[in-house]
């Protein structure tokens, strides 16, 4: 059996290797949809996260696995849950936190600031939940 696949073994990678493939195709349409919403190109959000475009279009279109540093960035700068970006449902943008900071031609800097002022306040939503139960 050495250097053969054994039948088990193709079954379990189909298997398996669909569900992978699965859930990037919805994290990347997910990231999509959001981006989208945010009036941001994928170049703008790409220097955001510190990446290639190039990479970031693979994380987009399902090819690659997003890293859970660019998740975190991403739902920094959304004002979600990382959770947000494994949900299938079409209402995604709706778990974004509302904002007013919808100007074009934000640098990278102004990016970090609202991603930060949103992690605080979300921080603060949490906190408020959990001393009111």
């Amino acid at each position: 059996m050495c250097g053969k696949t054994t039948l088990f073994q193709k079954i379990y990678y189909l298997c398996h290797g669909n569900k992978i493939n699965i859930m990037k195709a919805i994290v990347g349409n997910n990231l999509k949809k959001m981006r989208v919403a945010n009036n941001l190109t994928q170049e703008k959000f790409a220097d955001f996260l510190n990446i290639n475009r190039s990479a970031y279009a693979n994380y987009e279109s399902g090819e690659r696995e997003t890293p859970l540093e660019v998740l975190e960035k991403a739902a920094a700068l959304f004002g979600c849950e990382i959770s947000s970006f494994f949900n299938e449902e079409e209402t995604i943008t709706q778990s974004m936190f509302a904002s007013a900071f919808r100007a074009n031609d934000l640098c990278v800097e102004d990016m970090l600031e609202i991603a930060n002022f949103k992690n605080i306040v979300m921080n603060y939503l949490k906190m408020e939940k959990l001393f009111n139960q």
